[in-house]
């Protein structure tokens, strides 16, 4: 999920980042990469930053005022005897933090409330309901922790808001709804999501094409829930459900009329606008709408004869973790995204936004070997390969394209470029504040937790210069994404 700076940034060895060690806290995990967990929480109301470092043994907390000074710290034993997985947490009105504790079929929580002052602990056990046929997503907003999950047989969803001790189960019901394709076949809501599983995106942060091109997404914002449905290629259905009113509304936006018939759609949702994007072989087709009104805010179109002149950076395929190769014209990227799931990723920064087009598929490859009478061998390994074609775009804040924006890494850019040369990281968690990123980790080599500061741009020098290898950046970088592992 790194972006294409990335890339740039890892050829260079006089880049240096704009980032600064905030805190470092002596800490030692056993066995960390088999039994450690890790996971930061900022509570809404003071600013108080938690982290939550854990093994097989003991649950450490570390409480950081909002200027990431400690002021409390805390080591709890697990008395849990069965290995169980950190799925949230959430901040008590009295200022306790409560963590929830999943076992591994996701059929039970232990929620633990943690008195940092006094050092002790609460604990009580969370059963779902045996009608309970799977988990969607969890989350954790305005210091509430939240599961979102899929009733058998039923056509609706259930969202289990978890806040201050308590838990209170609120029903979404779409079985009044119609879900058609374009040929006019019917789905129900289990089938639709069960076919094409809803995939939560981040707002204010970046979200990687393999992301973006889920045809079915889900959007949290402070009291609503969103989810886009783009199974159909002439519409995307949008609903949006109250959290406090369990009102579900229903909107339809259609997708950009295309002179071909078009395999591949997709939208994104920020900002209380639509983007949705459409592509086959001989055209490619850009829509902004205003998501109230649904007023066309902006329209793209562009065939294969044309020259894309609103990109911020070359046109690029990548096969597998392999070096992207950059196409040439917009035929060729056309004759590539035609055959992929297409989507486009939204992050805005300041009064910028930073888009990225493009498409991406996934598929298993198997070895097969065969024995005698070509019965199948149970030797044979399976390995999955991806392929992804992108370009990245810049609008300003008046929906109008910028195409001499002179590229800079943002603050996630920085984090993941620290990430891939800083082999003893483990456990890593980020959490994006208002003007910068936090990068937590544990250092295996250090025995330390530690917390960095990362913000967008390079460390310049006293002329305003960046320090950086500057003709490694002769070409404009790019704000898509590189996938390594």
């Amino acid at each position: 999920m790194k972006k294409l700076v990335l890339f740039l940034l890892l050829l260079s060895k006089s880049v240096l980042l704009s980032q600064t060690v905030l805190n470092s806290f002596p800490l030692n995990l056993n066995n960390p990469l088999e039994d450690g967990q890790i996971l930061n929480i900022e509570d809404v109301k003071t600013h108080n930053i938690y982290v939550f470092a854990a093994d097989d043994k003991k649950v450490n907390i570390l409480k950081y005022n909002k200027s990431l000074f400690l002021t409390n710290q805390f080591t709890d034993s697990i008395k849990s005897v069965e290995k169980r997985s950190l799925i949230g947490c959430s901040i008590n009105e009295d200022g306790n933090p409560l963590l929830y504790w999943s076992s591994q079929n996701l059929r039970n929580i232990r929620i633990v409330k943690y008195f940092l002052e006094t050092k002790t602990s609460r604990s009580l056990n969370f059963d779902f309901p045996e009608g309970n046929e799977y988990i969607i997503t969890s989350f954790q907003k305005n210091n509430n922790f939240y599961v979102l999950a899929k009733e058998k047989s039923q056509q609706h969803l259930l969202l289990y808001e978890f806040k201050n001790g308590n838990c209170e189960i609120k029903m979404f019901d779409f079985s009044s709804f119609k879900f058609q394709t374009e040929k006019g076949q019917n789905l129900t809501f289990n089938s639709l999501i069960r076919y094409y599983p809803i995939q939560k995106m981040e707002l204010n942060d970046f979200n990687p094409l393999d992301k973006a091109s889920n045809i079915n997404k889900m959007y949290v914002l402070d009291d609503h829930i969103i989810l886009t449905f783009d199974y159909s290629f002439q519409k995307t259905q949008v609903f949006d459900f109250n959290i406090k009113t369990l009102e579900i509304t229903e909107k339809n936006f259609n997708q950009p009329a295309s002179l071909k018939t078009s395999k591949t759609s997709n939208s994104f949702y920020n900002q209380n606008k639509l983007y949705q994007i459409k592509a086959n072989s001989d055209e490619f087709l850009f829509d902004i709408k205003d998501f109230e009104s649904g007023k066309v805010i902006k329209n793209i179109s562009v065939s294969k004869n044309d020259t894309i002149r609103f990109k911020n950076s070359p046109l690029f395929l990548q096969t597998n973790n392999n070096k992207p190769q950059e196409l040439k014209t917009t035929a060729k990227f056309l004759k590539q995204l035609a055959d992929l799931s297409v989507g486009v990723s939204v992050l805005e920064n300041r009064k910028n936004s930073y888009l990225t087009f493009g498409g991406y598929v996934e598929y298993i490859v198997s070895n097969f070997e065969y024995g005698q009478n070509d019965f199948y061998d149970a030797g044979n390994s399976y390995y999955s390969q991806n392929k992804m074609v992108f370009f990245d775009a810049v609008l300003n804040e008046n929906n109008d394209f910028l195409t001499a924006v002179k590229s800079e890494p943002l603050a996630i850019d920085n984090i993941f470029y620290y990430l891939s040369t800083n082999k003893n990281v483990l456990l890593q968690n980020i959490i994006k504040l208002k003007d910068y990123s936090i990068l937590s980790y544990y250092d295996d080599t250090q025995k330390q937790f530690i917390i960095r500061k990362f913000t967008d741009g390079f460390i310049r020098e006293d002329n305003g210069n960046p320090i950086m290898n500057k003709s490694i950046f002769s070409k404009p970088a790019s704000f898509g994404q590189i996938k390594t592992h």
